[in-house]
């Protein structure tokens, strides 16, 4: 972890390599990197390092570490690497070799994160591909958690899954149902994106007696 904090360019390239292999192992070496305060560096060559393979060798460590287990997943979003993994993934800039280990990364610690405030940002920002998976997670967590049900209407969750314009049939129109039955009927019908105007079209419509 200190030759990774302490090295840059291509020199930080095997301890990287190196963090990412202990973790794959098993996830009591993964927590022990975490630990560590493996993930900062790590974090930090993803964001910084200018060329894209060391980028690439970066994501494809934090997926290593974030792979095992809710808590693992966990480390990783309160650093925001799910955020930063998805803005790599999806910045047109990115070498195809760094996409597709940012992709992946993204789709094994998605699949384990039940932080939902860390993932609750991305339902704007993220592509189908992926926000598939992020939907996927509260459709999970919702159903077992009433102060996260709350949470989720509080902070405006609810309103942003009624806004995705999802296929019926697809996994991701699945998704959405399964959380809209978390709640009454008439909560979901007031933060869909027609419900103002289907008050103002009754509106105009209504004669006083």
């Amino acid at each position: 972890v200190d030759y990774v904090n302490e090295t840059r360019g291509n020199a930080r390239l095997p301890g990287i390599m190196t963090l990412g292999y202990i973790s794959a192992f098993s996830e009591t070496l993964a927590m022990g990197v975490i630990v560590a305060k493996g993930v900062a560096p790590l974090m930090d060559a993803l964001v910084r390092e200018p060329e894209d393979h060391i980028k690439a060798a970066s994501a494809w460590s934090l997926g290593q570490i974030g792979r095992h287990s809710p808590d693992h997943a966990k480390a990783l979003a309160v650093h925001n690497v799910i955020g930063r993994l998805l803005s790599v993934y999806q910045n047109e800039d990115s070498s195809e070799d760094l996409k597709t280990k940012a992709k992946r990364a993204l789709k094994s610690v998605i699949q384990k994160c039940i932080h939902l405030e860390a993932l609750e940002p991305l339902i704007s920002d993220a592509r189908r591909n992926i926000l598939k998976y992020i939907v996927h997670q509260f459709a999970k967590v919702l159903p077992k958690n009433m102060d996260a049900r709350k949470a989720f209407v509080t902070s405006g969750g609810l309103k942003k899954i009624q806004e995705i314009q999802a296929e019926p049939g697809s996994k991701l129109r699945e998704y959405i149902d399964q959380i809209n039955v978390c709640y009454p009927e008439e909560i979901v019908r007031y933060y869909s994106p027609n419900y103002a105007q289907g008050l103002l079209d009754k509106l105009e419509s209504y004669q006083p007696a």
